[in-house]
């Protein structure tokens, strides 16, 4: 039988995988991998997140990969513990909760997006509390 070259190669690979991470979840989760081939006309898709925390003694500093967007298509929200990073370009859409490794002041927060790198820095809030007896 001869392969029609229009089909993607490999369609049956994400398929296994989908299969194994539906039967390891169980019964109720269904998993579903995206996969963009490449060709033709991509559309628009759903990007991950990249990013790296790095904290002090006084800060925590998120970096964030989002190529595809400008500065005007980032909305960000932070509750102390999560810095919640959505964004919708005419090619991509992020919409990613990153957990802090510190609680943070977000009023703190001091944000900057260059060549599709967020940078966003927060100053910690102190989790102990000295109690007076």
């Amino acid at each position: 039988m001869r392969r029609d070259d229009r089909d993607d190669p490999f369609d049956e690979f994400f398929e296994e995988i989908e299969r194994m991470m539906n039967e390891m979840m169980g019964s109720n989760a269904e998993f579903h991998l995206e996969h963009n081939s490449g060709g033709g006309n991509a559309g628009h898709q759903t990007g991950d997140v990249h990013f790296d925390s790095h904290e002090t003694d006084d800060t925590v500093r998120v970096v964030a990969d989002l190529p595809g967007v400008t500065k005007e298509d980032i909305n960000l929200k932070c509750d102390g513990t999560t810095l919640h990073v959505n964004a919708e370009g005419p090619e991509r859409t992020y919409q990613e909760r990153i957990g802090l490794s510190s609680r943070v002041d977000e009023r703190s927060a001091n944000a900057t997006y260059n060549n599709g790198i967020l940078e966003v820095t927060f100053d910690r809030v102190d989790d102990s509390t000295s109690i007076d007896l």
